[in-house]
């Protein structure tokens, strides 16, 4: 079981996937389930990264690994402190995840995947996020899914909230 009991060491929860399938949505979701703190991994990205995708230009691998680098040191600094974390990250390339992994954080994920179309839908309907629509097949493109890590739990996102936070839960605490 998941808990933030004073004699559990902190963690981090990773909830990956490409941008539109709710990585911020469900993050928060068991951020809050949990109590632990919350991070979006968009945050990090600079104003130069930020601007290039809004372009409709997709950021290549060199450009994400300080990225990554530092997304790792937030879940470090977040854990040293004794306070577990939940961070919504892309996670697209296995050699990010395999990065992240290497910040020495204890760590398990949660890959949001769903179809092309549902994922469409969604960022057609979302309003003021830097990364426009157009990305969409560039994000599957990168995507590597993470169908041989034993840390990842994979959580269809053609559901409600309510059920894809449940799925995500009883995945991460064995059930």
């Amino acid at each position: 079981m998941m808990t933030a009991a004073a004699d559990t060491p902190a963690f981090a929860i990773v909830v990956m996937g490409v941008s539109g399938s709710g990585k911020s949505t469900v993050a928060q979701a068991l951020a809050a389930h949990y109590g632990f703190a919350l991070l979006d991994a968009d945050d990090f990205h600079s104003v130069e990264a930020k601007a290039q995708m809004a372009r409709g230009e997709p950021l290549t691998d060199v450009q994400r690994e300080p990225w990554v680098d530092t997304l790792g040191q937030a879940l470090r600094q977040c854990v040293t402190r004794g306070k577990s974390v939940v961070l919504a990250f892309s996670g697209l390339r296995a050699a990010h995840r395999a990065r992240l992994r290497a910040s020495g954080v204890p760590m398990r994920f949660v890959f949001l995947h769903g179809t092309p179309a549902v994922i469409a839908a969604r960022l057609g309907a979302r309003a003021g996020h830097f990364m426009p629509a157009a990305l969409l097949d560039s994000q599957f493109e990168a995507l590597q899914p993470p169908a041989d890590e034993p840390d990842v739990v994979a959580v269809d996102i053609d559901a409600p909230l309510e059920t894809v936070v449940a799925r995500a839960v009883a995945g991460l605490e064995g059930r």
